[in-house]
């Protein structure tokens, strides 16, 4: 078993769980991931979650002519290590070549995606499939090793496809003597339309103690914030908790010092998104996928509705900035409350609601 960072990881965390970052397409690229880096400082200028997941990307694609474009996808700044290259095929060979490619772009580890439910990707025999295959999941783990060379490679999955496949699935995974699992702890079916099983955590636990001791479990589903996911780990027995929908919107979430954020400095901050968004990824990817992010941010205060109207219609940065400069100066001069004195939002992630994030590919 290479363990790689995640020994230091775990002895970082020490006796506490430790927080990591889901990959969520179109939503966690290297721009996100640096705002959230700078302001998730987990106690210290400059830190964040403890580690880093890039959105997912095809090991199909990154062995393409196409491949110089879906790299991009695999762009990460130094202040987001530890950081994880998420990869997805139902092709062993690819995987291994991917996975030569990412050792030589730096990254610190390799993750599996075994667990996401589009369609397409599983027309792959790719994501959640590979639940049903657990031959062909082998044979792309055994690849993903021998091109990832000394860099650990995990796998991230659900409970089962159908149904609870603990006992076959999970088990089956656990006897790779893999050095991390992470398991969003609802099965495929079930997409993320009902609340996670957390309450099935204790077994998986278990039977990780029984057949690979040193495999970090990583539980994924409905965690809010730090204070609940911290709960969730105690109560369940997990190493860590994976956030997903919770960072959405909200970059402070990571950080244990910041408890309120104040609406003028969401407005910013999603600004400077924009911006950076803009000049790391303009060229190639499309600006309404900056306009998710709208939704989340611009949310819980007089006159969101309208500003988020508003900013739906932009087409780049600018657009944005300007308007969000009107609504400043305009909220000042104004009867309704302004920002600087509006009423602080809480860090915590709970202000986000289900509604505003349905659009979410959670992987």
């Amino acid at each position: 078993m290479i363990k790689g960072f995640w020994e230091e990881v775990k002895k970082k965390a020490g006796k506490e769980p430790f927080f990591v970052m889901a990959p969520l397409a179109d939503v966690t690229d290297v721009a996100f991931r640096d705002i959230i880096a700078k302001y998730s400082r987990m106690g210290k200028k400059g830190g964040g979650p403890a580690v880093h997941w890039t959105e997912f990307v095809s090991a199909d694609g990154l062995c393409s002519p196409g491949r110089k474009i879906l790299e991009r996808d695999l762009a990460y700044t130094e202040a987001q290590r530890p950081i994880v290259a998420q990869l997805f095929t139902g092709h062993p060979e690819k995987m291994k070549e991917a996975c030569a490619l990412s050792r030589s772009l730096g990254f610190n580890g390799i993750d599996i995606n075994m667990g996401c439910p589009d369609k397409s990707i599983e027309k792959q025999c790719a994501g959640a499939s590979m639940i049903k295959d657990s031959e062909l999941a082998r044979k792309v783990i055994e690849s993903a090793r021998e091109g990832a060379g000394d860099i650990p490679v995990s796998v991230k999955t659900r409970i089962g496809y159908n149904k609870n496949e603990i006992n076959t699935w999970i088990v089956f995974l656990l006897e790779l003597k893999l050095p991390v699992l992470t398991i969003h702890l609802r099965t495929r079916k079930e997409m993320s339309d009902v609340p996670a099983h957390w309450e099935l955590m204790p077994e998986i636990i278990a039977l990780r103690d029984k057949i690979s001791p040193e495999t970090l479990i990583i539980g994924n589903g409905d965690a809010l914030n730090l204070e609940d996911g911290k709960q969730k780990a105690e109560a369940s027995g997990a190493d860590g908790v994976m956030f997903g929908r919770a960072i959405f919107g909200n970059p402070w979430l990571f950080d244990t010092q910041k408890k309120e954020v104040t609406m003028r400095e969401k407005l910013e901050v999603m600004l400077e998104h924009t911006l950076l968004y803009e000049k790391l990824l303009g060229d190639i990817k499309n600006f309404a996928i900056m306009k998710k992010h709208y939704k989340a941010y611009v949310t819980g205060f007089d006159g969101a509705k309208e500003l988020r109207a508003k900013l739906m219609e932009t087409q780049n940065a600018e657009e944005g900035r300007k308007i969000v400069e009107e609504y400043l100066e305009n909220s000042l001069k104004s009867k309704v409350p302004s920002l600087e004195n509006a009423p602080a939002v809480s860090s915590s992630g709970e202000g986000v609601t289900r509604g505003l994030i349905s659009s979410i590919k959670y992987l």
